[in-house]
């Protein structure tokens, strides 16, 4: 689970999965903020693991279909993949070394 720092906001795409997006907000406390319509560069991330993710199932593929013990392995290749964005690092790296950084943030700022 994200540290509550880290989960202050939540940016989607216009698709229909945000259908309850308002009670999403009341649930969490999350601030949700839509990207604008036919604004593919505002998703940037978001499209570039589209793409990677039709390497595994058909664009279209409905995943809810697939049981969470399947979609695990896909998600652990995509997060350990190299990606020249994060310099060349995983997903995976990038991301516990940004949860590391923020720990030691807080920590130096409560000191």
């Amino acid at each position: 689970m994200l540290p509550d720092h880290l989960r202050k906001s939540l940016t989607w795409d216009q698709g229909v999965e945000m259908a309850q997006h308002a009670q999403l907000r009341v649930d969490t406390g999350l601030a949700i903020y839509f990207c604008d319509p036919h604004s593919p560069w505002q998703r940037g991330a978001n499209e570039n693991t589209n793409g990677l993710l039709w390497q595994y199932f058909p664009k279209g593929t409905d995943l809810s279909r697939h049981s969470a013990d399947s979609l695990f392995p896909v998600a652990a290749a995509l997060n350990n993949r190299h990606r020249k964005t994060l310099s060349w690092h995983t997903p995976a790296k990038a991301f516990n070394d940004h949860i590391l950084s923020t720990q030691k943030d807080r920590v130096a700022t409560i000191l």
